[in-house]
């Protein structure tokens, strides 16, 4: 366990110490940050019986990009949703900003040219609300997309209805419709090629994310 501290606390100085005038400041302070949080990580892991790198891992990510933290409850409801979307298409990662992300594609999700949430989608957010319930201090950012078939005065306002029937769904489960804000950004934001069937497919989808503050002062 010394090891593992001491081997942080030599990181953490030495990310201070490369945090030099050639980089931005913000660059610095990620740095610093970073080295930071990973030997403060560590010490909690340790002192509360945790594992010292894990903590120092965790540490270092929240100290690295400080607006979003990745904690237990982020960490638990990336499980559960991963265990409730398998074999669905939906994936579910951490992004490079301690976000919680689902991507839900259009099998899943809205048929074509509709903004109704489909059957098979209803258990997925069920199974979500019920983890945005148990992290009362996360906000959900949902964007909704479409492929490029047809004008952007039929798009936009489709990829904003979709979002926004997404948003309503979560909230008739109970969870704050403040917590929420949608965007539509129609076909501008496609994944895929939409000149073949599966590529439009692909892009007609709708992201959801997921982020814990980081707590001020």
């Amino acid at each position: 366990m010394r090891k593992v501290i001491l081997g942080t606390a030599i990181a953490a100085v030495f990310m201070a110490g490369c945090a030099d005038m050639t980089m931005s400041d913000t660059q610095r302070r990620t740095a610093i940050g970073a080295g930071a949080g990973a030997l403060g990580g560590a010490v909690l892991g340790s002192v509360t019986g945790g594992n010292a790198g894990t903590g120092a891992v965790i540490g270092a990510g929240v100290g690295a990009l400080g607006t979003y933290i990745w904690s237990q409850r982020m960490e638990r409801q990336k499980q559960e949703m991963q265990a409730a979307t398998q074999g669905t298409g939906v994936a579910v990662t951490q992004t490079s900003d301690n976000q919680l992300k689902l991507d839900i594609p259009s099998d899943i999700s809205f048929d074509t040219g509709r903004a109704n949430v489909k059957s098979d989608f209803a258990p997925i957010l069920d199974r979500f609300a019920v983890g945005l319930q148990n992290n009362p201090a996360a906000t959900v950012r949902i964007i909704g997309h479409t492929d490029s078939t047809g004008s952007d005065a039929i798009n936009n306002p489709l990829s904003v209805d979709r979002a926004a029937a997404t948003r309503d769904y979560l909230a008739m489960r109970g969870v704050d419709s403040r917590r929420f804000t949608i965007e539509g950004r129609g076909s501008r934001q496609p994944i895929a090629s939409n000149d073949t069937a599966q590529g439009r497919a692909q892009n007609r989808r709708v992201e959801i994310f997921v982020g814990e503050a980081a707590p001020r002062g």
